[in-house]
């Protein structure tokens, strides 16, 4: 009788530690949300990808934006290794940014973002020759040739459709400013190009940095920003981790179905105050006070 009550006595122990344990599981689950856009912690990732991936894991992130393909790899891993590895450590590929991307590469950069596993294919600024940067004042630009930009765009995004990804383009400040002609780029490639082949990722702090109002290109725009980044701006101009700066992302969250946002990626380009990895740790905490899901 008294082996009896004990193995009853066992068996009720270890379910109650399951629920327990189970609910803890959950709880972590839950708290694991947004992305982050892995060029925040670049140097990091140069110096150790899988204790990187660890620490953005920690960090309370669900999925991933990379930066740093480059022949034919995702920071010298091929694709297949890369999207295993993301796997492992709980992290989604979402998106990447292929800087490099060229009509006379397209093909195999669009095999290798499919082979590792991302759903967007990114193109972060214009092609080389198109992309200016003036170092003296250090801003950045582009060549007027809109059309170039457009017909890119529109052949690369029906490749990416083929293969099953879609297609976003990137903005910094420029594409949200009147070039020499009097044109603002950004609504040139949106009114010019088919939202079945492009639409575009929307730097939040870039557009800001222009003067132009996030909601505004929304509500004129409706549909198509597809992803955003989320990166704060402090008095001064700089960039900032989520919470720590002056941007009202709860104005912005409100109307993210109206923008047909799917995901959010946080990005600091530099840091100033806090390392990279610390940086990314107040962003998250950021995310929840504006409501980030």
């Amino acid at each position: 009788m008294k082996f009896t009550h004990l193995k009853r006595a066992i068996k009720t122990f270890m379910a109650f530690s399951f629920i327990l344990l189970s609910a803890c599981g959950n709880n972590a689950f839950q708290d694991k949300f947004g992305g982050l856009a892995l060029y925040t912690v670049r140097d990091d990732m140069g110096k150790n990808t899988e204790v990187t991936l660890d620490s953005v894991a920690n960090a309370g992130y669900k999925y991933v934006e990379a930066a740093g393909y480059n022949n034919g790899k995702f920071y010298n891993m091929t694709p297949e290794a890369f999207k295993n590895l993301l796997a492992e450590k709980g992290l989604t590929p979402i998106s990447t940014h292929q800087g490099s991307a060229t009509l006379d590469n397209i093909d195999q950069e669009i095999a290798d973002v499919k082979a590792a596993g991302f759903t967007y294919f990114v193109i972060p600024v214009p092609p080389m020759g198109h992309f200016k940067y003036n170092a003296e004042t250090k801003t950045m630009g582009m060549d007027p040739d809109l059309d170039f930009m457009v017909n890119f765009l529109t052949t690369v995004g029906k490749k990416c459709k083929e293969a099953g990804l879609q297609l976003l383009y990137h903005n910094h400040d420029f594409e949200y400013k009147k070039n020499e002609n009097g044109i603002v780029p950004i609504e040139y490639f949106l009114e010019n190009t088919d939202p079945e082949y492009v639409n575009f990722q929307m730097d939040i702090f870039w557009v800001t940095k222009a003067g132009a109002d996030p909601v505004k290109y929304f509500e004129k725009y409706p549909g198509r920003f597809k992803l955003w980044h989320v990166k704060d701006m402090s008095k001064d101009g700089k960039f900032a981790p989520v919470g720590e700066g002056t941007i009202d992302f709860g104005k912005i969250l409100a109307k993210k179905e109206l923008s047909g946002m799917e995901y959010y990626l946080v990005e600091q380009d530099q840091t100033f105050y806090h390392t990279p990895l610390e940086a990314i740790k107040i962003s998250h905490n950021g995310l929840k006070e504006f409501g980030f899901e």
